[in-house]
């Protein structure tokens, strides 16, 4: 009854409302969602005060040179996109959790050694958790990102050397 029919397509208002305050809620800018050969894309454009939130990970990687030269700041942001060439990016929108469950200590720390198919940390998006693996053996050389903290997709997560 409250479905709409577009394109031969059944659209839920309420669903893409629920999709709408997600973002809000989580800060992220965009959600999509698949089912079978229903997607549901939902986006939102960002204001200039909440695009440095979305940047904030990228100074954890070189903390030193944030400090030395603060006016460089726009210069730095494309050599530290090449510092995360290697990295495993977000396959999803999501919060991340570095640990099963509250209290718990993390899945791996920052020089742990790793194997394929081994967890690093869980995104959830939409009430599911989804386990984000280790994609190759090695040790576990840095985390980009913080518990608890919203993600993009494509967003660098962690590197493994």
């Amino acid at each position: 009854m409250g479905d709409h029919k577009d394109n031969g397509i059944n659209i839920d208002p309420a669903f893409v409302r629920a999709l709408a305050e997600l973002l809000d809620d989580t800060q992220l800018s965009e959600i999509e969602v698949e089912d079978g050969d229903r997607k549901v894309r939902v986006a939102r454009t960002l204001t200039a005060a909440a695009a440095p939130v979305a940047f904030a990970p990228a100074p954890v990687a070189a903390p030193a040179a944030a400090p030395a030269a603060p006016a460089a700041a726009p210069a730095a942001a494309a050599p530290a996109a090449d510092n995360f060439a290697d990295a495993v990016k977000s396959p999803m929108v999501g919060t991340v959790y570095l640990a099963p469950e509250p209290g718990a200590p993390n899945f791996a720390a920052v020089g742990s050694a790793v194997k394929p198919g081994d967890p690093i940390l869980i995104i959830e998006a939409m009430k599911v958790m989804n386990p984000i693996t280790a994609t190759a053996s090695g040790t576990l050389k840095a985390v980009h990102v913080e518990n608890s903290q919203p993600v993009e997709f494509d967003q660098p997560l962690f590197t493994i050397g």
